[in-house]
């Protein structure tokens, strides 16, 4: 019968492998425990041996091939394996240890004296950390394997000749450590941790952030904003929100003051057409924001936020806010920003390095908003106090425009009253 043979999960993350390597081709004649193939990690070099015994039939990948855990590697005809198998090795004294049940496990070449042991890659770390060669080490396992055990009894009977001593202590309190603790790629040391499948909105946020950072020279300008009238226009307005059924947080001034400055700095909202090399200035002003939901972060978009009013705009803030939580927003509300704002209220810290939200050129982050001494003619007062963080793309904003276009939201977020009329 056939045996197809899988590249197994050795371990420490590993979801792939590279084959750097074969040791037989279709029609070699194989023996149990024969390696077949090394297969590079990111982490080292692994060679995989033969599961059992027979005729290889295929095997599936070139070197150089990047290969999947559970991919098929090698097709084995199992049939006549017995007259293949090695003569049986004559039982070892009783002193010791039981020969343990067989499982497949890969081997790494030794680290040491050029030669070859098998062992698992949990028996090896073991011995690198109790400093045991395993060439000193006769190995009870099927084929000549060292086991776990093997490396705990060689250190019992090495200490057993040493004078208690510090060393002694330790070496034996490894090895009560290495009992207790389950090593890193054991079954037991599984139930630590858990892997979350990469999808979804998730895998989608990933792919945006990646695409923009490797994309975009991103470079960050920082700068306070004195918020105490802002604050106090927002706290006379806010009952009246109310009495429309409307929630009237800090944002909708800010969009109304970002879209001004839009308006004074055309190259803030644009794109760069990499393919045509040019750069592409938008007469739409449609401002994303940044929303927190339980899957991530989306970004939907308040549409000609320059024809709106105040109250237009923080109606629509709260309805594209409640659609996002609850994962009703449609395509149409989630395309077609040409500049983005990302801020979370209280929780927004004092400043960040806000990412690009690509194609877009520019983005504002917004800290939060909280009282603290401050000079006013030459005076020490309390005033309301924020950070405003903005990231361009320093391919098409220079330094210089990108701090004046910060300053001039600054500039009517401090003067909101003034900023409202316009």
């Amino acid at each position: 019968m056939n045996f197809e043979f899988k590249l197994p999960d050795i371990g420490e993350g590993m979801v792939e492998g590279e084959i750097s390597k074969w040791h037989v081709k279709p029609g070699d004649t194989i023996s149990e425990d024969q390696p077949m193939l090394d297969v590079m990690t990111d982490k080292a070099t692994v060679t995989i041996p033969a599961p059992k015994s027979g005729k290889v039939l295929e095997c599936r990948g070139k070197e150089g091939e990047v290969v999947k855990v559970g991919s098929i590697l090698v097709v084995i005809d199992t049939a006549g394996a017995a007259a293949l198998s090695t003569p049986s090795v004559p039982s070892p004294p009783v002193s010791h240890p039981p020969v343990p049940q067989r499982s497949f496990a890969p081997v790494l070449p030794s680290s040491s004296n050029g030669g070859k042991k098998l062992a698992t890659p949990a028996t090896r770390r073991l011995a690198r950390e109790l400093k045991i060669d395993l060439i000193q080490i006769s190995g009870t396992g099927p084929g000549g394997r060292v086991t776990q055990e093997d490396v705990k009894q060689f250190a019992e009977r090495k200490v057993d000749f040493q004078p208690e001593s510090p060393q002694r202590m330790k070496t034996q309190a490894d090895l009560m450590n290495a009992q207790i603790h389950p090593l890193a790629g054991s079954a037991a040391a599984s139930e630590l941790i858990e892997r979350i499948p990469l999808r979804g909105l998730r895998k989608r946020i990933a792919e945006k952030m990646s695409l923009s950072k490797s994309k975009i020279p991103h470079f960050t300008y920082v700068e306070e904003l004195d918020a105490s009238e802002l604050v106090e226009l927002r706290d006379k307005t806010d009952e009246k929100a109310k009495e429309k059924g409307i929630r009237l947080t800090f944002l909708p001034f800010i969009i109304k003051a970002v879209v001004l400055a839009l308006q004074q700095f055309p190259l803030v909202n644009s794109v760069l057409d990499e393919e045509k090399q040019e750069i592409i200035l938008k007469k739409e002003y449609n401002i994303g924001i940044a929303a927190a939901t339980q899957e991530g972060l989306t970004v939907p978009v308040v549409k000609r936020a320059d024809q709106k009013s105040l109250i237009q705009i923080a109606k629509e803030v709260n309805d594209l806010g409640d659609k996002a939580r609850s994962g009703k927003l449609s395509l149409d509300e989630l395309q077609g920003s040409t500049f983005t704002i990302t801020s979370l209220g209280p929780l927004g810290g004092i400043f960040a390095t806000p990412i690009i939200n690509y194609p877009e050129v520019a983005i504002l982050g917004v800290h939060k908003i909280h009282k603290r001494p401050v000079v006013r003619q030459d005076q020490i007062v309390i005033r309301d106090m924020a950070y405003l963080s903005l990231s361009f793309d320093h391919r098409v904003i220079d330094g210089e425009i990108g701090a004046r276009f910060t300053q001039q939201i600054i500039e009517y977020l401090q003067s909101p009253a003034w900023t409202l009329m316009q």
